[in-house]
């Protein structure tokens, strides 16, 4: 298949990681007529978009399991000159989320805002006028300020320069930069079920609701207003379509072969050196996360203190359950809330543990998937927000959580789920961090739990070291599908300019 035209002046780059970010700014080099090696320390592609399988015939996705914004994959194909549809394909969710609270009431979040507005209504007695003045609000925040905060370097002078800075400081004195957003849910709704709901969206980028500013109020936009979505075969289906498209474009992708050092020499990067051997390129971009970078791979380059020494997102507790039981009143996206949460946001911020009523995600694939199961089957993928990996006793805590997890999910459901699992597989904060080098675990980099915690992010490129770019959840914008695919077209940007 013929190679695009380049537009940029062609040189060798290494990527450090095939994550989603790494494998997304390999196309847009690519594409940009670079010569592109991605090299990955695992066996395969993804990162923590990755997949397992399990005995008795249950697939999972093995990392993140929402899906918004599907237009940033879109328009990796059409860079290509690509049909997107020829490699990739998603639905829009409908339901979004099924949500179950501590007290008995169910809610179903629906992809129209006037139904779940009138959902909201009927099952909490809040004011449907009041859920959709705060989903509004949410929209036009999110449309302000997305185009300078989100798609652009921060850390760059031209950025402030822009026609899109201007609607961002128009939209600065609703944005709620002195107040949390737990506050700021709480003065817009007195149903405490409802701020409960809203708080969760802090989780999207591993923060405290109680800590995190209230400009994040505007997450909920991404799925209320914009879509969640599905991808045919998971969402592991967004990384092969991407590799896919990356080796038509010549992108090479060496595995099991991990970089142990960046090499530079007079103020800017040489290549890298690998087991191997040594790779002599003008461009690296590193899609491992930061602190690692600089710990392992330029111990002897002074390193960004300040910014490395950030507070840690959150982590994740991952249980991969094959159920044996089909249950219809459940979604691919579940949220099982514990009675208190300020209670369990103290724990993983403050006290670095695991609270004994934690909330509870459940991913089911199964339904729209039926591979990913056997027949009258389902797929959990359940998780619960941990802190990162500090030396905690992870088998007590493992032991302890799971069996607060079967509890609420049982009492919940009406049915005993441990008789029903049939097989179990579990991945912690040390597993994660071993197996996608996040500084101990933590998912999203940085926490967002102050005001400045988006300036304070680690830049998309370096400002010691010549030819050395950033891309991935632990920098700008920050960690989830989204914002990783944002980072890749920063960071191709910077590079083309």
């Amino acid at each position: 298949m013929p190679r695009p035209t380049p537009t940029g002046l062609s040189q060798p780059v290494a990527i450090i990681g095939a994550g989603i970010a790494g494998i997304a700014t390999a196309v847009r080099l690519a594409v940009q007529g670079h010569r592109v090696t991605v090299f990955e320390a695992q066996e395969s592609f993804g990162g923590k978009m990755h997949q397992l399988e399990l005995s008795g015939g249950y697939r999972f996705d093995g990392g993140p399991s929402l899906f918004t914004l599907p237009y940033l994959v879109d328009e990796l194909f059409q860079l290509a000159g690509r049909n997107p549809h020829d490699y990739f394909r998603y639905q829009r969710l409908d339901p979004i989320t099924q949500y179950f609270f501590a007290d008995g009431t169910r809610l179903t979040a629906w992809a129209d805002e006037e139904r779940f507005a009138q959902e909201v209504e009927e099952k909490l007695q809040v004011p449907a006028a009041e859920v959709l003045q705060f989903l509004r609000r949410s929209g036009r925040a999110y449309e302000a300020t997305t185009g300078t905060f989100l798609q652009k370097s921060l850390h760059k002078i031209g950025t402030y320069l822009s026609p899109e800075v201007l609607k961002a400081l128009a939209a600065l004195p609703q944005l709620g930069l002195t107040s949390t957003m737990h506050q700021r849910h709480a003065a817009a709704f007195q149903d405490p079920r409802l701020v409960q709901l809203f708080d969760r969206f802090a989780t999207y980028n591993g923060s405290d609701p109680y800590q995190a500013p209230a400009t994040l109020s505007m997450i909920p936009h991404l799925e209320h207003g914009l879509g969640a979505f599905y991808p045919e075969g998971g969402i592991y289906a967004i990384a092969q379509s991407l590799v896919r498209l990356a080796e038509e474009l010549g992108v090479e992708f060496r595995y099991q072969e991990p970089v142990l050092e960046i090499l530079t020499d007079q103020g800017a990067v040489t290549g890298v050196r690998t087991p191997k051997g040594v790779y002599n390129v003008g461009v690296v971009v590193s899609n491992m996360d930061v602190v690692p970078t600089y710990r392992r791979l330029l111990p002897r380059q002074p390193a960004p203190e300040r910014t490395l020494s950030q507070p840690r997102s959150s982590s994740a507790l991952i249980f991969y359950w094959g159920i044996a039981r089909r249950f219809p009143e459940l979604s691919v996206h579940n949220i099982f809330f514990s009675q208190d949460y300020k209670r369990e946001f103290e724990a993983i911020f403050r006290d670095k543990t695991i609270a004994l009523d934690p909330t509870v995600y459940v991913n089911i694939t199964a339904g729209h998937t039926p591979t990913d199961a056997p027949a009258g089957h389902e797929n959990w993928f359940v998780m619960i927000n941990v802190p990162h990996h500090q030396g905690q006793n992870w088998p007590e805590l493992i032991a302890q959580t799971r069996q607060a997890v079967l509890r609420r999910v049982s009492q919940a459901l009406g049915a005993d789920v441990a008789s029903l699992i049939r097989a179990e597989q579990v991945w912690d904060p040390p597993g994660i961090e071993a197996r996608t080098s996040s500084f101990g675990g933590a998912l999203y980099g940085s926490s967002s739990n102050n005001t400045l915690a988006a300036f304070l992010r680690h830049p998309n490129f370096s400002g010691q070291l010549a030819g050395l770019y950033f891309c991935g959840g632990s920098v700008h914008p920050g960690g989830g599908i989204p914002l990783c695919l944002l980072s890749a077209r920063i960071v191709s940007d910077l590079i083309q300019n």
